[in-house]
């Protein structure tokens, strides 16, 4: 797996984190193929402003966004050669949002920082929280995910 980490806004906070470990688990938890790539970005409000309202012409910043790249359903097979990279996605977390937000739900800053990045990468393995029963199956997943890398860890 090729797991690249942009830590350029919140470096100090995020550099003793296991987010390439934690990305890890979850792309290989959800079945995607070895050669799956991924981005991973931590962003200041402004950037995240600037995305959510490109990208999803919502106004502030949000908390993650996932941008999908490659889906196995759009003719990539998982019995493709090893080394044909899987690009998954690119997922985008606001280190400012998420401190804010942690307190909120209860949560550390490193266990928001788990949960942004789990919910990231599901997005971009087909999970959507838009209608009721989508959203309970991701939350499960989400809690299910967490408790067995919490476990590992």
């Amino acid at each position: 797996m090729d797991i690249v980490v942009n830590c350029d806004y919140g470096g100090e906070e995020l550099c003793g984190l296991p987010v390439r470990e934690l990305a890890e688990f979850v792309i290989a938890a959800e079945g995607k193929p070895p050669a799956t790539e991924v981005s991973i970005s931590f962003v200041d409000d402004d950037e995240m402003t600037r995305l959510n309202e490109g990208y999803r012409g919502k106004r502030g910043p949000t908390d993650v966004l996932s941008f999908e790249c490659d889906n196995l359903d759009d003719g990539f097979s998982a019995s493709s050669p090893a080394e044909a990279p899987y690009e998954l996605g690119d997922i985008v977390i606001a280190v400012d949002v998420c401190r804010r937000q942690a307190p909120e739900y209860g949560n550390t800053f490193a266990q928001e920082i788990e949960l942004l990045l789990v919910h990231g990468l599901l997005h971009l393995c087909g999970y959507d929280h838009i209608e009721d029963d989508e959203s309970a199956v991701m939350q499960a997943r989400e809690r299910e995910l967490l408790a067995a890398w919490r476990e590992l860890s």
